[in-house]
């Protein structure tokens, strides 16, 4: 072995990777990044589960045993970059990050730039709640920052967010009267809410009253047919809550 290599260690036997959990598919990533078996495993404790996401977050300057921060507040190697580019140490940015803000200059830097970029806007407190209910929730960060950008907040943004609808959906929806549950089945079907809302609307059916016909079955056609001979809204709720049962 030549002097230049001295320092570095062989990698490890195949057999020892796998020992330690890792496919020989896994090991041969690892190896090929360059990982010996012990920093792998420190990776993969710390959430990093790939080769390349691990090379990533050590370019970007994180270590895993500094790295889990940042993954729980759903940043990525690019947002860790950019946040400490504009002098944020890892851990506050980590915060900031899960509470909602965009990267933006700090201190003297954001005096020098005011007039070209824009002071970044902090959550209050119900928001950084709704936010951390969001993401321990499973729910993606980048779905839950649009949820807050769109006013959404408390045990309500949760349970619209979940359903995977976009906050714009969801608020047509809720508008309308439906459910979580009753506007994702729709949504997984295809149905449009602005679309939904137009056509009931254009049939005459007040919106109080268009979910429970929807969910009872009805098209917009046949609820205004219904309603002229009698039949009610209180009837069709009735069937409603059956269908939910």
């Amino acid at each position: 072995m030549s002097i230049a290599y001295a320092d570095r260690p062989e990698p490890e036997d195949l057999h020892e990777w796998t020992a330690r959990g890792f496919t020989v598919a896994e090991a041969r990533r690892w190896i090929g990044g360059g990982f010996p078996l012990d920093t792998a495993e420190r990776w993969r404790a710390g959430g990093v589960h790939t080769p390349d996401q691990a090379l990533a977050w050590r370019t970007a300057g994180l270590s895993p045993y500094t790295v889990q921060p940042l993954l729980r507040a759903g940043m990525t190697p690019r947002d860790a970059v950019r946040w400490h580019e504009l002098g944020y140490p890892h851990e506050e940015a980590a915060e900031r990050h899960l509470a909602g803000e965009r990267p933006g200059p700090r201190g003297w830097l954001r005096t020098l730039l005011r007039s070209r970029s824009p002071r970044p806007s902090a959550l209050d407190g119900e928001q950084r709640e709704t936010m951390r209910a969001l993401l321990g929730g499973g729910v993606p960060a980048a779905t839950a920052r649009a949820y807050l950008d769109a006013g959404w907040t408390g045990a309500v943004a949760v349970s619209w967010a979940e359903t995977g609808i976009d906050p714009a959906g969801a608020a047509v929806y809720r508008a309308i009267g439906f459910t979580p549950a009753e506007a994702a089945g729709l949504a997984g079907r295809g149905v449009d809410a602005l679309g939904l809302m137009r056509d009931w609307w254009d049939a005459a059916i007040p919106r109080t009253e268009v979910a429970a016909w929807v969910v009872a079955g009805f098209s917009a056609a046949d609820a205004a047919r219904a309603r002229e001979v009698g039949t009610t809204a209180e009837q069709a709720a009735v069937l409603r809550a059956l269908r939910g049962d």
